[in-house]
């Protein structure tokens, strides 16, 4: 399974609170944070939910 790096660029405040906790859910806690998670269907839904607030590379 390939993997995704997941990078937080936007602030969550005064966003819906499901947005907030997807954010949680993907182990971002602070701006400009990275995670490099495997790419799987319930992650890449996480990331279509908060798209705006992230950014997704793929990482080879």
């Amino acid at each position: 399974m390939k993997k995704i790096k997941i990078t937080q660029v936007k602030s969550g405040i005064d966003r819906p609170e499901r947005q907030k906790l997807t954010l949680l859910a993907l182990g971002l806690k602070k701006m400009h944070a990275t995670k490099e998670v495997e790419a799987t269907p319930q992650i890449l839904g996480m990331v279509r939910t908060v798209e705006h607030l992230v950014t997704v590379e793929e990482v080879k």
